[in-house]
């Protein structure tokens, strides 16, 4: 079995097609094909179903995968590792990180890392804090930036607190509030929001403000992203809460100090086996690495 073979079935299974995997990983239909029919022959098992419409994995493929990725991760870090035992950091970053990301300039941050580290390769993804949480435990991302309640830490990994910040309360240009200098979360309580989904970390601080306060309110509307939640606090259709770091950034809305506004913690979270590029990107932050905290 060869590292080769495994991309070629990574390939396909990505694509569905034979013909894309094999442009993607440069070779031939016939060479790409003709490996993985080797490959299937030393396993004894079709990793593959293919008709004249469509490429689909077969039970023992979809078995497969995973370990292969395994392996090429593995495979891929050692390369990385050797690299950086000679002074050179190559490989891959991947880096998650929460839509409200405020206490670091990303763009900036990963252009200062491509300066110094050219050979890396990058890949950004976005979500929720206990998603990528979970994937930087799972190892499918090296670092990535949260957004917590004062009352939750990242667990199962190492972590650095960058910043405390509290939320304000983001309204219509011509919502009666607009003009108000601060607001309560008595007042809010009567309005209709819109906040990330229940039970999200984003959500979660405030939905434990107002039950502090014994308040009630109507979540009316659930996005996923911070820029859709701007898009339905323009027209007038719901207020929010959004970190006071992260609103400046929006447009077209108005944003208040709230008197008893929640806080958050917006972290950076990496995996304690972290391979030389997370290292050198953490290095480029300022982040202490002499220590893994969790």
């Amino acid at each position: 079995m060869e590292l080769q073979q495994m991309r070629y079935v990574l390939a396909v299974a990505e694509t569905n097609s034979f013909t894309r995997a094999a442009e993607r990983c440069l070779v031939v239909q016939s060479a790409l094909s003709h490996q993985i029919a080797r490959l299937e022959r030393e396993l004894g098992a079709r990793l593959f179903e293919r008709t004249s419409r469509r490429v689909r994995l077969t039970a023992a493929g979809a078995a497969f995968l995973p370990a292969a990725r395994q392996c090429l991760d593995a495979a891929e870090r050692a390369a990385a590792e050797v690299a950086a035992a000679v002074g050179e950091v190559r490989g891959r970053l991947a880096v998650g990180l929460i839509p409200t990301v405020a206490a670091v300039d990303i763009p900036e941050a990963l252009r200062d890392f491509r300066q110094r580290y050219p050979h890396v390769r990058i890949s950004l993804r976005v979500g929720a804090s206990e998603e990528l949480v979970e994937r930087v435990t799972q190892g499918a991302l090296d670092v990535a930036f949260l957004g917590l309640p004062t009352t939750a830490r990242p667990r199962g990994v190492a972590a650095h607190e960058l910043a405390r910040d509290r939320l304000v309360a983001v309204v219509a240009p011509d919502h009666p509030l607009a003009g108000a200098p601060t607001v309560d979360l008595r007042r809010l309580s009567s309005e209709v929001f819109v906040d990330l989904p229940a039970g999200t970390a984003g959500r979660l601080q405030s939905d434990q403000a107002f039950a502090a306060a014994g308040l009630d309110r109507d979540v009316a509307f659930e996005v996923t992203s911070a820029d859709y939640i701007a898009r339905l606090v323009r027209p007038g259709l719901a207020v929010a809460m959004l970190p006071s770091a992260y609103a400046p950034q929006l447009e077209g809305v108005v944003t208040i100090e709230v008197s008893d506004a929640p806080a958050r913690v917006e972290y950076i979270i990496w995996s304690r086996s972290r391979p030389p590029a997370a290292t050198a990107f953490l290095t480029v932050l300022g982040i202490p690495v002499d220590r893994d905290n969790s």
